[in-house]
């Protein structure tokens, strides 16, 4: 009933393709994001005692970030499994067009490009004001003093990061375990995105959230660099380069995710990111992730969506590829 589906995933695809994420829909990221709020103040006041000490609020805050995982995590799970029960018991197309639906709200590779496309046309119009503001929606770090170079550094740096967040990973999770399982690690991944920081309010009580959200990007972040390789060869990028910066920098970055794809692309695109970045008034530096061969700007940034879009496609066949392998399988048998 909930099982993956080759052709949910495709046409889940077509429809994030076709017209992306439009705000006119009531997208599941946005409840689980009220959710979330809703629950963190519950959780820290029936958490919150008068003991003092670090050590006593290490252990609240932690114990009250693991149930909120746990709480929205199955929650979400739940309403995607009862909506797929009480579709497949009106018909089979019913529960085609639900599970479509869900997995279609878990791919986001033409709101990334849409989203950061407005910050990249800013640039071109020469309004960097402007720029500043839209980019501020899509990355956590503060914009108000960015320069050009700096913008675009972020802009590609998102949507590397993002090809697998917001792709390779929900495909991968649409492919062992169909919408239920893609819906559940979209929960985290919104968890992560809101409680999962460092510092002083969220790093005991986010660092559930931010370990589950880790694990569960462990292989899709590595699967993304080498499908990022996989497809530079059709997208006329430096395969020699995106190898050597990935064995090189994969590993540099405070995250044991992000740096793969961002090495990855850094390293095929020819450019350098990292570098200083400010979170909250607090500066971050984070270590040099492939070389300055070629700048950063707009061709850099056409090429990155380039990118992002050919290891899309390539991610969706290797997954219906996969599924239609197995479930001829499990026809034979």
């Amino acid at each position: 009933m909930t099982s993956p589906d080759p052709a949910v995933i495709l046409f889940a695809l077509l429809i994030d393709f076709a017209i992306g994420d439009p705000r006119w829909f009531p997208h599941p990221v946005a409840f689980t994001g009220r959710v979330v709020t809703n629950l963190e103040k519950l959780l820290r006041n029936t958490f919150d005692s008068h003991e003092r000490g670090d050590a006593g609020r290490r252990w609240r805050e932690m114990a009250a970030g693991a149930v909120l995982l746990l709480l929205v995590t199955g929650m979400v799970s739940g309403i995607s499994w009862l909506l797929l029960s009480a579709a497949s018991y009106l018909s089979s197309f019913a529960h085609f067009a639900v599970a479509t639906l869900l997995s279609w709200t878990t791919i986001s590779a033409r709101s990334l490009h849409a989203e950061s496309a407005v910050v990249a046309d800013a640039l071109v119009a020469g309004d960097i004001g402007l720029a500043r503001q839209y980019l501020s929606r899509i990355v956590g770090r503060d914009t108000e003093m960015l320069d050009e170079p700096e913008i675009w550094r972020a802009l590609i740096e998102t949507v590397a990061e993002n090809s697998n967040d917001g792709i390779v990973a929900p495909l991968f999770w649409l492919t062992i375990g169909g919408p239920v399982a893609a819906m559940a690690f979209k929960a985290v991944s919104t968890l992560d995105s809101m409680v999962g920081y460092r510092n002083e309010r969220y790093i005991y009580f986010g660092r559930a959230s931010a370990r589950m959200d880790d694990l569960l990007n462990f292989i899709p972040a590595r699967l993304t660099s080498l499908l990022m390789i996989a497809v530079s060869v059709i997208c006329g990028f430096s395969v020699s380069g995106g190898i050597r910066i990935t064995l090189r920098d994969r590993l540099k970055h405070p995250s044991p995710n992000s740096a793969h794809p961002e090495a990855t692309a850094a390293g095929l695109l020819g450019v350098r990111l990292g570098g200083v970045s400010s979170y909250c008034g607090a500066l971050s530096l984070k270590q040099y992730l492939g070389d300055p061969v070629l700048p950063l700007d707009h061709n850099a940034y056409r090429r990155m969506i380039r990118l992002m879009y050919a290891t899309t496609v390539m991610m969706a066949f290797l997954s219906i590829s996969i599924l239609y392998i197995l479930k001829g399988i499990h026809g034979v048998k």
